[in-house]
């Protein structure tokens, strides 16, 4: 049985089963025939479990409850969530034939509901990337242009969606690594709130930055998965305690009267004059439907690429060093003793960019450089989040670029560390602040999809996703597919 996932979103695929016009059996070998069609151009899933998920969606046929929504839908996991019993590598060397004995708490609430995970999507390892082309083992392409990245560091996930071989997926966001990829494949992506989601069972890079979120083609079905993933979880301290709302309530198409900011600074230097003026013609969309848009600043913008890359790899640095060959996936062969073998194992297990990092981040933390480096990163997190708080004074919501570009090609920046860094300029900040981001597609400039950002205050992703909602519908950019759709 073939499905054609643009031609349905999460609620009509709900219907169908419903209706028993298809069975959870036939969704889930749809997904994986559709991978079977498309992965050898995209690459974008390090490993699929057929088995597992014909048996998950067998039982979940016969028990016949479907009255949640995401019963019987297949998704697609990030590669750094833990999975009980399957391979789970983070897209590292160190980690390969590594099996979690645990769920990541996002795996659990899903499965709880019935979602049927096919496999794992590809990713730049340990998420320390923008192209998902530091993984070890594969280098997944854009869904649009297969020369092209997918971006990153959830690139496997974002090209699945795009590509129709899952309705949905999820994925991990530090720096920009939904929004991005979102951005650069056409769909929507979200980086909720920190701590609105549990972090428990992903694999930490950056413990203060990392967030869950979901891919998927539609803002309404994006809302629908963030009510599945939400809420506290007491094996992550970090998470909220907040009252999950229904992040669908106020998908109307309304948007009247919401004061909208636009950053300057997001229009800058450095910024595709293509891609602005597709996102400000965007903008003026919104405004048509009726929101007030006023031009604002948020002037500490351009110290957050060098503070994030500070913080970041601190935290990394540390959250690594518990991969030495003692308890996790790769040893080294031949070592001779001990010290021997964390050396051996490390070199070994991780790549260039990964040990690129563990050395930024060690010596940003050593005793001679903290004051100079990592305090005063430290610091200019504060001064983002008070030019954030200061904005959000005045109006509902701040929009602008994803991405300073479109996507680019494969091979083309991989080699240059600090033009990949500064790719992420218009998603860190919100980052560093702990604020809701949005992906939708804004149009396409030369044939490729590029993102409008809508920034939320905290926990206010009902407003994000209403913004986002009025655009879409009023854009209809969702029902453009790429050539891949062909082959359904």
């Amino acid at each position: 049985m073939t499905i054609n996932y643009f031609e349905h979103d999460l609620t009509s695929l709900h219907n169908q089963l419903v209706n028993k016009e298809v069975s959870a059996v036939d969704l889930t070998r749809a997904s994986l025939d559709n991978i079977s069609k498309t992965d050898d151009k995209l690459n974008a899933f390090i490993s699929t479990n057929p088995d597992e998920a014909i048996a998950q969606a067998q039982k979940i046929d016969e028990k016949s409850d479907f009255s949640n929504v995401l019963t019987g839908l297949p998704l697609g996991l990030k590669d750094n969530m833990a999975t009980k019993g399957i391979q789970t590598t983070g897209a590292s060397h160190i980690l390969e034939g590594f099996k979690p004995v645990y769920n990541a708490t996002v795996v659990e609430k899903l499965q709880n509901l019935g979602a049927v995970s096919v496999g794992k999507t590809n990713m730049d390892e340990f998420a320390m990337g923008g192209s998902t082309e530091t993984s070890y083992y594969k280098q997944t392409s854009n869904a649009w242009d297969h020369s092209k990245v997918p971006g990153g560091s959830s690139g496997g996930s974002a090209a699945a969606v795009a590509a129709g071989q899952v309705p949905f997926a999820l994925g991990s966001d530090t720096g920009g690594s939904i929004r991005q990829p979102a951005a650069f494949n056409g769909i929507v992506g979200l980086k909720p709130t920190y701590g609105r989601v549990s972090r428990w069972g992903l694999f930490a890079m950056a413990s203060s930055l990392d967030q869950i979120g979901p891919f998927t083609r539609t803002v309404k079905d994006n809302a629908t998965v963030l009510n599945a993933i939400a809420g506290f979880d007491e094996k992550d301290s970090t998470s909220s305690q907040r009252e999950v709302p229904d992040f669908t309530a106020k998908l109307s198409g309304d948007v009247k009267g919401l004061k909208i900011a636009v950053p300057k600074e997001y229009f800058g230097e450095g910024i595709d004059p293509k891609v602005a003026k597709q996102v400000k013609a965007a903008i003026a969309q919104l405004e048509a439907l009726g929101a007030t848009v006023d031009e604002v600043s948020l002037p500490h913008t351009k110290y957050g690429v060098a503070a994030y890359y500070i913080i970041m790899s601190s935290e990394a640095s540390s959250n690594l060093q518990r991969y030495d060959g003692v308890r996790y996936g790769f040893r080294a062969d031949d070592v001779k003793n001990l010290e021997d073998l964390y050396v051996k194992t490390r070199s070994e297990g991780f790549g260039d960019e990964v040990k690129r990092r563990i050395m930024l981040g060690t010596f940003s933390l050593s005793a001679g450089a903290y004051d100079a480096f990592f305090k005063k990163a430290a610091k200019i997190r504060t001064l983002l989040i008070e030019d954030f708080n200061k904005v959000f004074e005045n109006y509902d919501v701040i929009v602008g670029p994803t991405a300073p570009t479109a996507a680019y090609g494969l091979g083309e920046e991989v080699d240059d560390p600090t033009a990949m860094y500064l790719a992420d300029v218009l998603t860190i900040p919100v980052n560093l602040a702990g604020l809701p981001g949005l992906s939708v597609n804004a149009g396409f400039v030369d044939g490729l999809p590029v993102g409008l950002q809508i920034i939320g205050k905290p926990f206010d992703e009902q407003t994000v996703y209403q913004t986002g909602y009025a655009y879409e519908q009023a854009s209809r950019l969702f029902e453009q597919h790429p050539d891949v759709a062909k082959e359904y």
